[in-house]
């Protein structure tokens, strides 16, 4: 209860985050089928959503460095806020694209702050407890966004004026706090090298990470409509996903420390291309398999990213963890700008199941390359520990580097 209470601000801020920028992305998808969008320009707006998620995890250190925590996180906030109204000024896709780089940056910059905040307050007594409570808190707002769709009409202003004060109420908690602020850590140097260096085949996990979830959360109510769901199912649809994520977490990290995680990983991907499969004789098999589809696919796709950094991390020393951390949130940001341009370009071309066809390639494609990297290395003598690694900020690697080493 103390640790709740000392870090209830930042919990909160993380929580109204969330539901104002996590719920965004499906709301301008059906916002745009609303509109007329074809599946291209719906597929760019949340390219553009990770594009501005880049630009403002390298941004935000600098601009911290320069105004302080709390004036960081006020100016990200109010970004995501302007982008969020601005919607309802304009029906163009290519400006709306322009928001959403703002409501990225705004995510990016508030994960930024909030985690360098967590990280600099946090005791070795109360880590394991705060970390816990925080993904607890960030993933269980992330799937009240999602459900958050079914009472927001698609391109109505109430629905973004709803988001944008959901925005601003951000900002109330981590204002009104009376804790200190902390001092400012060193931006972490991007390496891209690095996590090559210490293992392509984490590298290939983290991109076919991105390809699934980027593909899905931003390009999925597109298919949702395609197959005949109503706004309201497509909120469940995306929750089911969420849900079937967060459910994998505890069984797959008990695999990936008892076993080779490439071995982990290959594995995911095997099952990760049935439940792709499963989803088109889904789509006409009624609501409810078209749900349990979803948290399948959530339940075989979500791990890989968490289970590619603890493989990446086992050839990894202590130095160069952090960097390491910022190097595959490169990545999986690259991998995140590129699919759902992609994914919606060959749904306009194909149809909806080209969605899952065009994933069920990447993990085929991982597979393969993890095979040929069992050939090519053996695995490591010393491993360490699986942490479930949310992909929030450049920053998450400070909180989780002791975790790795089994330091509490």
């Amino acid at each position: 209860m103390r640790t709740i209470l000392s870090f209830a601000a930042l919990f909160l801020s993380v929580i109204l985050l969330q539901l104002s920028t996590g719920g965004v992305g499906p709301l301008d998808a059906l916002s745009g089928a609303a509109l007329g969008f074809d599946n291209r320009q719906i597929g760019l707006l949340g390219s553009a959503h990770f594009l501005g998620f880049f630009i403002g995890c390298w941004w935000t250190p600098r601009l911290m460095g320069r105004v302080g925590h709390s004036r960081a996180f006020a100016v990200c906030t109010a970004l995501g806020a302007m982008g969020l109204l601005a919607h309802t000024l304009t029906e163009n896709p290519y400006a709306w694209a322009a928001m959403r780089i703002a409501s990225g940056l705004c995510v990016a910059g508030c994960y930024t702050v909030i985690e360098a905040w967590i990280n600099a307050k946090v005791t070795n007594e109360n880590r394991g407890r705060t970390s816990g409570l925080y993904r607890i808190a960030d993933t269980g707002a992330s799937l009240a966004a999602q459900l958050l769709i079914a009472v927001l009409p698609p391109a109505h202003y109430v629905s973004y004026n709803l988001l944008a004060i959901l925005c601003c109420a951000t900002l109330l908690p981590l204002m009104m706090t009376r804790a200190s602020q902390p001092k400012m850590p060193a931006a972490a140097r991007l390496r891209p090298r690095l996590a090559w260096r210490c293992s392509p085949l984490g590298v290939a996990g983290v991109l076919v990470a991105a390809l699934s979830g980027a593909s899905f959360r931003m390009v999925g109510p597109i298919y949702g409509q395609e197959v005949g769901l109503a706004v309201d199912q497509i909120a469940f649809f995306l929750a089911a996903f969420v849900l079937g994520g967060a459910l994998a977490q505890y069984p797959m990290g008990w695999l990936a420390d008892k076993f080779d995680r490439r071995w982990v990983l290959i594995w995911l991907s095997g099952v990760s291309i049935i439940s792709c499969a499963i989803t088109l004789p889904a789509s006409s098999g009624g609501t409810g398999a078209i749900m349990l589809s979803a948290m399948l696919f959530g339940l075989t796709t979500v791990p890989i990213f968490s289970v590619s950094a603890a493989h990446a991390n086992d050839f990894a020393t202590s130095e160069e963890r952090v960097e390491l951390s910022a190097a595959l949130m490169f990545f999986y940001a690259t991998g995140a700008i590129a699919a759902p341009l992609v994914a919606s370009a060959l749904i306009e071309a194909f149809g909806p199941g080209a969605l899952f066809a065009f994933v069920a390639v990447g993990h085929a494609g991982l597979i393969a390359f993890g095979l040929a990297r069992m050939r090519a290395r053996a695995a490591p003598e010393e491993r360490t520990r699986y942490v479930y690694a949310p992909r929030t900020s450049f920053t998450i690697g400070k909180m989780l580097k002791r975790a790795r080493e089994g330091r509490q």
